[in-house]
C-alpha cells in the first residue's frame, strides 16, 4: 500500500442482518437479492486488490486492534456515540452516507449537525438542503449521493427479450407513511396509489410487491389503501422472486420515487434499463441533471394517468427500440458510471484526521 493507504476499513450496515460481513457475500439469496449486495462485493474486491481490509463493525469487537492499527469508520446511516465509540477504538471517521429521504430517515437529517462534525465527508441526495433543514451543518462536508447501482449495463437476457405484454407493471411493496412520525408533504406512496387506481380502470397494469394483500397489517392502515383495496387487490399479481424477469414482460412500468426530494433517483428507473423496460418515471425536479430524457417518459408531463396511457400505448416499435438503446448508453457513459462506480467513489479518498486528535 502507498502512504496514506488506509490498512483497515470498517462499516457500520445499513441494517443488523448485514453484520458479520454478510454486507459483502452475495451467497445469501435473501440477502442478496436481485443483486443488491454486488456494489460492497465489487468494492470488498476491488480494495482487497489494493491490499486494503473491509469488515462490517462489529469486526472491531471480534478481532481487536493491532497495536498503532487505526481503521477508517464509514456508516450507512447508524448513528453512535462517536465520542465514546472513538475512545475504545482508534478510527478515522470518514464518511456517512445516508441513503434515504427524510420522508424515511428524518431522524439522520436531523443530526445532521452532530454527524457532519465528526465525519470528513457526509454523502445524502442533494447538498442544498432540499427537504431538511442545514442550520448548523457544517456545509463543506456534504457530497452529492448517487444511489449505488449493480451494473454497468444491461441484463441481456431481460434487456433483448422482445414478446412483452403492452401493459404496464408497477413493482412496489406497500408502505404507509402515516406510520412515520416524520411524515413528509413531499411523499409519493398516494400518488402511486392512485395512479394505479385509474389506469385500473382501463385494465392496463399490472402490480407485483410484498405486503399488498395483507389488510390487517399496519403498513395497511391509511386512507389511499382502505379506498383502493378492491381495485388493488384486482391487479395484484403477488410478490415476484426476480423483479428484473418480472420487468422483461412487460412493454412499460410505472417508476414513482417515493419522495418528490431533489436528487433523489434510486434503483426504480435502473432496474427498467437493465430489463429493457420503458419507465414512466416520477422523479425530482432536477432530475435532468442526472438522467437523460431519452431514456424515460416523465410522468410530470401529463394532465392524467389515463392521458400518460393514451400516449404510450402509441409507440411504436423504432421509438420504444430507440430508447432501450439510449438506456444502454446511458448505463455506459460516464454519467450512469456515477451510480455504479458510486462506493468506489466514496471509499477512495485519503484519510482525514484521527477523531481523537
Amino acid at each position: 500500500m502507498g502512504s496514506g493507504q488506509p490498512r483497515k476499513i470498517v462499516v457500520a450496515p445499513s441494517y443488523p442482518a448485514f453484520g458479520k460481513d454478510k454486507l459483502f457475500d452475495g451467497s445469501d439469496s435473501l440477502l442478496n437479492r436481485d443483486d443488491v449486495l454486488l456494489p460492497t462485493i465489487r468494492l470488498r474486491r476491488n480494495l482487497a486488490a489494493r491490499g486494503v481490509e473491509i469488515h462490517t463493525d462489529d469486526h472491531l469487537y471480534d478481532a481487536p486492534q493491532n497495536p498503532g492499527e487505526t481503521a477508517e469508520y464509514y456508516s450507512f446511516g447508524i448513528l453512535r456515540d462517536y465520542d465514546r465509540l472513538c475512545s475504545e477504538f482508534r478510527l478515522d471517521l470518514q464518511a456517512f452516507v445516508i441513503l434515504e429521504p427524510p420522508l424515511v430517515a428524518r431522524k439522520l437529517y436531523k443530526a445532521l449537525p452532530l454527524v457532519s462534525r465528526y465525519f470528513a465527508r457526509v454523502y445524502l441526495h442533494n447538498t442544498h438542503g432540499n427537504g431538511y433543514s442545514l442550520d448548523g451543518v457544517d456545509r463543506s462536508k456534504l457530497h452529492k449521493l448517487f444511489c449505488p447501482q449493480p451494473y454497468d449495463d444491461v441484463i441481456e437476457g431481460c434487456w433483448s427479450k422482445a414478446d412483452r405484454m403492452d401493459r404496464i407493471v408497477v413493482i412496489n411493496g406497500n408502505h404507509n407513511p402515516l406510520l412515520r412520525l416524520e411524515f413528509d408533504s413531499d411523499e409519493r406512496y398516494s400518488t402511486r396509489i392512485a395512479a394505479m387506481a385509474e389506469l385500473a380502470k382501463l385494465d392496463v397494469v399490472d402490480l407485483y410487491g410484498m405486503g399488498w394483500g395483507q389488510w390487517w397489517h399496519p403498513r395497511s392502515m391509511w386512507p389511499p389503501y382502505w379506498r383502493n383495496y378492491p381495485t388493488l387487490m384486482r391487479i395484484y399479481k403477488g410478490s415476484c422472486r426476480s423483479k428484473y424477469e418480472v420487468l422483461s414482460r412487460y412493454r412499460f412500468s410505472l417508476c414513482i420515487e417515493n419522495s418528490a426530494m431533489d436528487g433523489y433517483v434510486t434503483e426504480k428507473i435502473f432496474d427498467c434499463l437493465y430489463a429493457g423496460t420503458i419507465p414512466v418515471y416520477v422523479g425530482p425536479r432536477d432530475i435532468d441533471r442526472f438522467i437523460p430524457r431519452e431514456v424515460y417518459v416523465d410522468g410530470h408531463q401529463f394532465r392524467s394517468w389515463t392521458e400518460m396511457w393514451e400516449a404510450v400505448r402509441k409507440f411504436d416499435i423504432g421509438r420504444i427500440t430507440a430508447m432501450k438503446e439510449a438506456g444502454r448508453a446511458f448505463l455506459k457513459s460516464a454519467s450512469g458510471l456515477r451510480y455504479f462506480q458510486s462506493l468506489d467513489s466514496i471509499f477512495s479518498h485519503e484519510p482525514a484526521s484521527d477523531c481523537d486528535s
